[in-house]
């Protein structure tokens, strides 16, 4: 890895084995498909994450993925959806290029939070018209809890991941 890094430093283009890129491609969306991602939006975001530039056509996708144009449209159209890539019209051209968005981990965690956030509200109305004293309404009061205390380390956490990736060295 450091020597790849080197080479890209110097100057030249680290050669791709295409093959092992292919391997670690499936894995991935096999991890991604297991935590509940639709699996052909797995394997989408997992090859556009594997792409040098991060964005590729619908053509370029099929092709890398042997999939058809109409897998891709459904699996682009849920990740554009879950605001995980965005689609930009490639310049000069009519086709559509799928790109991920920049700090991707991060928007999407942040964007866990604002859920976090609509579900700890609706839980504590929910406790509140059970009754707080209720079975029902203590485990909902719980639930919202655990939600608003998640939301309060998951602020701190990506603060301090901001800081640490100031230090990193990724050339």
């Amino acid at each position: 890895m450091a020597e790849e890094r080197a080479d890209r430093v110097a100057g030249q283009k680290a050669v791709r084995n295409e093959e092992a890129v292919s391997r670690f491609v499936e894995r991935f969306a096999s991890q991604l498909t297991e935590a509940g991602m639709q699996r052909m939006a797995a394997r989408v975001f997992a090859q556009l994450l594997a792409s040098d530039e991060g964005a590729m056509t619908s053509a370029e996708l099929g092709e890398a993925l042997r999939i058809s144009p109409a897998a891709v449209s459904g699996a682009v159209s849920y990740l554009n959806q879950v605001s995980m890539i965005s689609r930009e019209r490639e310049p000069g051209s009519r086709r559509d290029r799928y790109v991920l968005h920049n700090e991707l981990w991060y928007e999407t965690f942040t964007r866990k939070d604002q859920v976090l956030t609509l579900w700890e509200k609706t839980l504590r109305e929910g406790s509140a018209s059970l009754g707080s004293d209720s079975p029902a309404g203590t485990r909902i009061a719980e639930t919202a809890a655990f939600f608003e205390f998640m939301q309060g380390e998951m602020l701190r956490l990506m603060e301090r991941w901001r800081a640490h990736k100031a230090t990193l060295d990724l050339a």
